[in-house]
């Protein structure tokens, strides 16, 4: 992902699934795309990959914990 939206959301009431949601639903409503993608900080996830709906949740350690990376995934068209 080259480009995305930044999200901050540290409501202890909700979880994971429930605050990507959210970012989700914003970044569609501003940009008129669903994202697919998102990254978290590793501490947010039990594991190292998991999925929230259509969206794939990957931890990276450069995010910042409540922080949220979310858009879309390009995909590579090979021409054979």
């Amino acid at each position: 992902m080259d480009i995305g939206m930044l999200w901050f959301d540290n409501d202890p009431k909700s979880d994971l699934g429930t605050k990507i949601s959210r970012a989700a639903a914003y970044y569609q409503h501003k940009y008129g795309e669903s994202p697919n993608l998102c990254f978290v900080h590793p501490s947010m996830i039990p594991e190292q990959k998991e999925t929230a709906g259509e969206i794939e949740v990957c931890s990276n350690h450069s995010m910042l914990p409540n922080h949220f990376w979310i858009g879309v995934e390009q995909q590579v068209q090979l021409i054979v």
